[in-house]
C-alpha cells in the first residue's frame, strides 16, 4: 500500500480545502438564488413541487457533505486545525454546519412533504364545485408556510455563515 508523507497530505489540504469551499459557495448561491427563481418562473406548479421535491434533499446532503470535507480540509493539520485556530475560525462551521443538518434532517423533508400534501389536497378540493377551500387546506397551508420560511432562513443563515468563514480565510490570503 502506498504511503504519502506528512508533508504531501498537508500539501494537498489548500487545494481540496478551496476547492471545496468555492464548489460549497457557489452551490448555495445558485441553488437559492438562480435555480429556484427560474424553475419557478418557467415551470407549472406542479412541475415545480416535484422538482423541489427532488432537488432539495439532494441539495441540503450536497451541501452538508461539502461543509464536511471543507471542514476536514482545512489547511494546515485538517481537522486539528479548527481547533487550533480558534473561534474565529469553529464559529462560522459550528454554525453553519447545525443549521444545515437542522435543514437537511428536519425543515427540509418536513417542508417537502407538506407542499406534497397540500398539492394533493388542493387537486381533491379543485374538484368541488363551490370553488371554497377546506379548514384542512387552510391548515395545511399555514403549516407549509411556516416549515418553508423556517427552511429558506435556516438556508440564508447557512449561506451567511459560509461567506463568514470565507472572508475570514479570505484575509489570511497573502499576495
Amino acid at each position: 500500500m502506498l504511503q504519502l508523507p506528512v508533508s504531501a497530505l498537508q500539501s494537498l489540504l489548500p487545494p481540496v480545502h478551496l476547492l471545496a469551499y468555492s464548489t460549497l459557495l457557489g452551490t448555495q448561491v445558485f441553488e437559492s438564488f438562480v435555480v429556484v427563481r427560474v424553475a419557478h418562473q418557467a415551470l407549472p406548479y406542479e412541475s415545480f413541487t416535484t422538482l423541489q421535491k427532488q432537488l432539495f434533499p439532494t441539495y441540503f446532503r450536497c451541501q452538508s457533505a461539502l461543509l464536511f470535507i471543507t471542514a476536514v480540509t482545512l489547511p494546515r493539520y485538517g481537522p486539528l486545525s479548527l481547533f487550533r485556530a480558534g473561534w474565529k475560525i469553529l464559529t462560522p462551521f459550528i454554525v453553519a454546519g447545525a443549521v444545515a443538518t437542522l435543514n437537511a434532517v428536519y425543515y427540509g423533508p418536513m417542508t417537502s412533504r407538506l407542499m406534497m400534501t397540500k398539492r394533493f389536497q388542493a387537486e381533491m378540493e379543485a374538484r368541488r364545485d363551490d370553488g371554497s377551500i377546506s379548514e384542512e387546506l387552510e391548515k395545511l397551508n399555514r403549516s407549509f408556510k411556516r416549515a418553508h420560511a423556517m427552511s429558506i432562513h435556516l438556508n440564508a443563515i447557512t449561506i451567511v455563515a459560509t461567506l463568514w468563514y470565507g472572508w475570514t480565510l479570505a484575509s489570511h490570503i497573502k499576495f
